[in-house]
């Protein structure tokens, strides 16, 4: 066999067992699995940015595409999973292959549109097509979109490509982002009471996106997850393994059970139970699949509070991006063009859904359903509770400098959203990704800086920010979590400890962009009762006023509210030193 034909074929063993080998291995039929421990994550903090006012610069309607192909072009192919986010590249090619008339063409761009909802054959085609270019530079080049927050789990295709000699390159451009159709749901008790949640069990597609929603909201609100698919340990949050987000959706409308070892205490019991799925964790067509058909979910947390989590992220091989600057850069501008086109006019948006229904090929999901669940509706399930369905959001250009970090000196979010979910995963799965590729191996921001160079001066239509007032409460509440930010004794300073724990609230708070933080003092009752009060409410400023400093972007004025309490709510005894160390605590609380 040739050196090529073992690369291909090491490709698509790696994929597969990167999917598969931990059904395999705790199947028994390998060897005996290891009992595992349930975790109790640190709180999972996404980047601010999100809803929002809408654009108030008018940018006139361009003549819609086409339908002739255009014919000509440097010829390109996209794989992608049926996703709304992706409307405004739906728009920019005119058609499931470049039409005439649209952005793409006027750009040089010949691009074939592929839908592939299978994430380990993205990586084996990534891995062909390097060695294809190899061979010939001539072959079209491939881009595949993921979730952005997927992408460390997807980078462990690198060692693959390094065999071909090359690496995984993410285009500088993100076309939009799911903000609202990626969800939880489960019952409604959860929303009151998330505890209600331990010692039941969601189904999802592992380490991915909506999986990563659930251990985000399971990390925020303190609840231990068992990260083994196989056991079953009733003081977590377990998980039911899917092959997609539809199939996941479908063990939920079934209800078939599942028969697992019974784990306390990270023991094994040796007791067989059952379980079923209580929840899903799903996207577009997904929810409505289950309102539709079964109902009894509620919307728990989505991306429309969990804003950033998830935007689109073009990725290809560093061969083909730096052999084509060209043809990359004219690839972001007509996404730009059409993403302003998409968030300004129905029209162009209703034209885009089309092209997706095209693409996607669901026979029974004409363009109207797409542009349906797009805009997101809500809706009443078959037992007549009204649910949230679908949701996303089409970026301009403005959007992207806000969300790579280049508007003002702002946060890169994105950034933050790939090693917030990066370290989560990594550390509940070990075996599948002992470790994920750093970003800025696979980011550079070089063209994306060039195209702001040229429109520096220019009006733009600019990208969507967070409204938030200051005097508005939070009414519903997502999650609520003590931190350990240490202080100096005595004073609302910081240790030199502290700064990792604040690091990481920046960056959970970050991804979910468009909640309100509300940051709640407390002391234990040593000292002065007036003191006390006055000390947790210091304490709970100096969180508001480091959050503030460090991205004024992330934590615009009355995203971020203080509240002081001083010992009246202990959650110990304060008979004990260890209980007056647990009633020291700041508590952060998001909602909207």
């Amino acid at each position: 066999m040739t050196t090529r034909g073992k690369i291909v074929i090491g490709a698509l063993i790696v994929a597969l067992l990167y999917f598969g080998i931990n059904k395999l291995v705790s199947s028994g039929a390998v060897f005996k699995k290891a009992d595992t421990q349930s975790v109790l994550l640190n709180s999972i903090e996404l980047p601010a940015v999100a809803a929002g006012s809408r654009t108030n610069v008018v940018v006139p309607l361009a003549p819609l595409p086409d339908a002739a192909p255009a014919g000509k072009g440097t010829p390109v192919t996209w794989e992608v999973m049926a996703w709304n986010s992706q409307m405004a590249g739906m728009l920019a090619n005119g058609g499931p292959r470049t039409t005439a008339g649209s952005s793409m063409a006027a750009n040089g761009i010949d691009m074939q549109i592929v839908r592939q909802d299978d994430v380990a054959k993205m990586q084996a085609d990534l891995v062909k097509n390097a060695l294809d270019l190899q061979s010939n530079p001539e072959t079209p080049g491939l881009i595949v979109s993921i979730m952005g927050d997927g992408l460390p789990a997807f980078s462990a295709v690198q060692a693959q490509l390094a065999k071909a000699g090359t690496g995984l390159q993410i285009i500088p451009y993100s076309c939009g982002k799911s903000f609202g159709e990626d969800k939880l749901m489960g019952p409604k008790e959860w929303l009151d009471n998330p505890k209600l949640a331990l010692g039941k069990t969601i189904a999802c597609y592992l380490r991915d996106g909506d999986h990563n929603i659930a251990l985000k909201w399971c990390a925020d609100n303190g609840l231990k997850v068992n990260p083994d698919e196989t056991t079953y340990d009733p003081e977590a949050v377990n998980f039911m393994a899917a092959s997609d987000f539809l199939v996941a959706a479908e063990k939920y409308i079934i209800g078939k059970p599942e028969s697992r070892t019974k784990i306390v205490k990270g023991k094994n019991t040796g007791v067989q139970v059952e379980v079923v799925a209580d929840g899903v964790a799903t996207w577009t067509p997904g929810d409505v699949n289950i309102a539709k058909q079964k109902g009894g979910l509620v919307n728990i947390v989505s991306t429309k509070d969990y804003s950033n989590q998830m935007p689109n992220i073009m990725v290809t091989t560093k061969r083909w991006y730096d052999a084509h600057p060209t043809e990359v850069q004219g690839l972001m501008t007509a996404l730009a063009v059409a993403g302003d086109q998409v968030k300004s006019h129905p029209e162009a948006l209703a034209h885009a859904a089309d092209i997706s229904a095209a693409v996607y090929g669901d026979q029974d999901k004409p363009g109207a359903y797409w542009l349906k669940y797009y805009k997101g509706v809500s809706e009443a399930d078959r037992n007549g509770e009204v649910v949230e369905l679908g949701g996303s959001k089409a970026f301009n250009f403005s959007d992207n400098l806000t969300l790579f970090g280049l508007d003002n000196g702002g946060t890169n979010i994105y950034a933050a959203v790939y090693k917030t979910f990066g370290d989560v995963q990594s550390r509940l799965y070990p075996k599948e990704l002992p470790t994920y590729v750093p970003l800025d191996q696979m980011l550079d921001l070089t063209l994306l800086k060039k195209l702001q160079s040229q429109y520096k001066g220019k009006t733009i239509a600019p990208a969507e920010q967070p409204q938030f007032a200051a005097d508005d409460e939070i009414r519903r509440s997502v999650s609520q979590r003590a931190w350990n930010i240490e202080f100096n004794t005595g004073q609302s300073s910081f240790t030199p400890t502290a700064e990792r724990e604040l690091q990481q609230l920046f960056d959970d708070l970050v991804v979910a962009g468009r909640l309100k933080v509300a940051v709640h003092g407390h002391t234990d009752n040593a000292g002065d009762p007036q003191r006390n009060q006055q000390l947790s409410e210091d304490r709970a400023l100096a969180v508001q006023h480091w959050l503030e400093a460090k991205s004024a972007s992330a934590f615009p004025a009355g995203r971020v509210q203080v509240y002081a309490h001083g010992a009246t709510a202990p959650v110990a005894s304060n008979a004990t030193a260890e209980g007056k160390a647990k009633n020291r605590r700041v508590e952060v609380v998001l909602g909207n």
